[in-house]
Parts: structure tokens; C-alpha cells; sequence
């Protein structure tokens, strides 16, 4: 079997393939590219350098969100694409838990974080053994969900590239019992997106969807135009 892994989520392109239980290449940059100009010409690249064609293709890995808008579904269409044309099963993997799988091991709770702005972020809360949810994936206020986390009194581990951005806060609640990791494993990695994929139960691939985990400015922009003419 083959597999493809995805993730175009945030800024991070990651993207890899495995045979059977072989790494046969992973590749990962952090450029801030344009994933809709980059993902495709990169995902054949590496499959040319791999030697894999489409056809040999047994299964589609991606990052579902949250995270980015665009670059969800940018992985997202790339991947429904393929998966139709091969008519091979897709799989779809929480983009915090393949953060969170970096730290997999971690002798306590793994929090992913990914910047969403204004004091708030997509985050979640994982267990380091096993990557259980403990805390479901949400876009929150930061503080909020850090004040929720502390009253677990368990070590916490955080990761990904935007937790640099929190760390005066998270020292502020947590102290020593903040952990963060190292900076090579802040990057989403696209081998272990397909690991998660390997035990997770494949997706329709026409119902299958991103998961946002918050309403889009324009939805909100609506919204609060409703409740205006209700007042």
C-alpha cells in the first residue's frame, strides 16, 4: 500500500509518501507560499523523484483543519480530487492532532496551537500517549482555553509554530508546568498525518468537507446584520 499525505492547512507545505511501513519521502517547508501556485507542482515533484505514479496510489491522507481558509481547502480539493480519479479511499486527519503527533510520547497533554488573531487561536488538547482528544479541537479565545487546561494540574506540552506567539501567556498561567517544543517539531509533518490515517476509517469522498471550526467573516458579517433588523 501506498499512501499520500496532504497538509496544506496554515502556512506549512507538508507533504509525503509511505509503502507499507517505509518512509520512501517526506518534505516539509515553511515559506509562507502560495499553496494554490505550489501544492500540486510539489506533491508531483516528489512523486517523480519518488518513482510512485498516480496509479500506484492506494490511499489519500489530508489535513482537514482547522486552519487557514484557503489552504484547507486547497488540500482538501486536491485530495477528493485524486481520490475520485483513482477511486482509492480518502482518509481525513484533525490538522491540530498531526501537530499534536509530533509530541506523541510526551508524559502528559499536548496542545496544539494555531494563531487565529486577536487573542484567539484553533487549539486543542491531546493526551501524549495514545493522542486521545481531551480538550475538542475549537477556535477559542486563548486565555480561556488556557485557564480551562490549567485546571486539569497536568504537564502540559505545547506545539506548533504559533505557540512562540502565546508563550508570555501560557508561562504566565502555567509556570514551570509549561513545556514547549523544540523548533523542529513545531512544523506539521505529513508522515505522521498518514500514521494517524492508517488507523483512522476512510471518509466519503463526496461528503467529505473541511472543518473549520469557526464561521467565515462573511457569515459573520451576516449574522450580526440579522440581529440587527431583529432589534
Amino acid at each position: 500500500m501506498i499512501y499520500l499525505g496532504i497538509d496544506t492547512s496554515n502556512s506549512p507545505l507538508a507533504i509525503a509518501l509511505i509503502e507499507d511501513n517505509t518512509v520512501l519521502i517526506e518534505e516539509t517547508a515553511n515559506l509562507k507560499i502560495n499553496h494554490s501556485l505550489t501544492a500540486m507542482p510539489a506533491i508531483e515533484e516528489m512523486m517523480k523523484k519518488a518513482k510512485v505514479l498516480p496509479t500506484d496510489l492506494t490511499h489519500i491522507a489530508v489535513a482537514e483543519g482547522p486552519g487557514s481558509y484557503t489552504g484547507v481547502r486547497i488540500g482538501l480539493t486536491i485530495a477528493k480530487t485524486l481520490a475520485w480519479s483513482l477511486k482509492i479511499p480518502l482518509h481525513l486527519i484533525s490538522s491540530l492532532q498531526v501537530l499534536a503527533a509530533n509530541e506523541q510520547g510526551f508524559d502528559g497533554l499536548v496542545c496544539p496551537i494555531m494563531d487565529a488573531r486577536r487573542g484567539t487561536a484553533f487549539i486543542g488538547l491531546y493526551e501524549g500517549s495514545g493522542l486521545e482528544s481531551v480538550l475538542a479541537d475549537q477556535h477559542s479565545d486563548v486565555k480561556e482555553f488556557l485557564l480551562k487546561t490549567k485546571e486539569l494540574n497536568r504537564p502540559v506540552l505545547f506545539t506548533g509554530i504559533d505557540a512562540a506567539l502565546h508563550e508570555a501567556l501560557i508561562m504566565e498561567i502555567f509556570g514551570e508546568g509549561a513545556h514547549f517544543s523544540r523548533i523542529q517539531n513545531r512544523l506539521p509533518r505529513a508522515t505522521n498525518l498518514i500514521m494517524l490515517a492508517q488507523e483512522s476509517t476512510q471518509s466519503d469522498v463526496h461528503h467529505a468537507v473541511p472543518e473549520y471550526r469557526r464561521i467565515t467573516e462573511a457569515e459573520a458579517t451576516y449574522n450580526k446584520a440579522q440581529e440587527g433588523k431583529m432589534l
